[in-house]
Formats: structure tokens, sequence, C-alpha cells
């Protein structure tokens, strides 16, 4: 991840669209892990307004055993976007190649951010309760 903090375990993002000045995502999940890029959304019944899941690193997704839609922006290691889909149904499968991670945000997303290939992303950590949920420098952050 790309990020200048080491974020604590089942900590949430918010990310912009420094192009568009939109926000894509106020309560981001990080599937960082084997598992949990395995999961995926799976098991699921949607994803609220402002929910979504970042897996990294990941090139590739599919939708197989989902019940809902989804929004996918595929992102190189600069938070630059190379790819969207809009609305990919379950049973599909979506790859780009060049990308180093990916973003699942309910459908609708990308239309209503107004967000393009080329723009910019940034992450930053979600304030939950007036805290910010990343740990200190040298911390550790086992579960």
């Amino acid at each position: 991840m790309a990020l200048p903090l080491q974020l604590a375990p089942e900590a949430r993002l918010v990310v912009a669209n420094l192009t568009r000045g939109s926000v894509l995502a106020t309560n981001l999940e990080v599937a960082d892990s084997g598992p949990k890029r395995n999961k995926g959304l799976l098991g699921r019944k949607g994803l609220a307004t402002g929910e979504g899941l970042w897996i990294i690193p990941c090139e590739s997704v599919h939708t197989f055993f989902m019940q809902f839609p989804i929004d996918l922006v595929y992102l190189d290691r600069k938070h630059v976007i190379k790819k969207v889909c809009e609305s990919v149904a379950p049973w599909r499968v979506s790859v780009c190649l060049s990308a180093h991670s990916i973003l699942e945000l309910p459908s609708g997303t990308i239309r209503s951010t107004e967000t393009r290939a080329g723009d910019t992303l940034e992450f930053s950590p979600a304030a939950v309760d007036g805290l910010l949920p990343f740990a200190p420098p040298g911390a550790s952050c086992a579960k």
C-alpha cells in the first residue's frame, strides 16, 4: 500500500478523486491479505453509499456468486486510474493487466462522481468517533 502510515487492522479509509474534486468512499475496507482478497465482497447483500473494498495487490476480479452489481476502479501504483467498469453484474470477470489494485464500489459511484481513467485518487484514514485509526510509527498492529 502506498500510504505514508501503517493502518491498524480493520481500519477504514476515505478515497477522494483529486482530479474531479469528489469523494468515492468514506468507509473503504482494505483487502491486503490473501484471505481478505479471496473473500472480497462474497456473502454480502450489497454495499451502502460510501462503502467499498480496496483489493491490493490485484489486477482482476470476478463477481461469481455475488448478489449485486458493483463499479470497479483499476489503479496503478501511484493511484492513477487505469480503467473503470460500471455496474458489473454478477457472474462476470474483469481484468486490467496494468493495474496494481482495484476498488470495488457500489454501482453508480463512477457515474455520480464522474470518475474517469487518468484521474488521480488519494487515500486517507477515516475518522472514527473523532479518532484516526492508524498506528504510530514503530507500533505493532498484531491481532
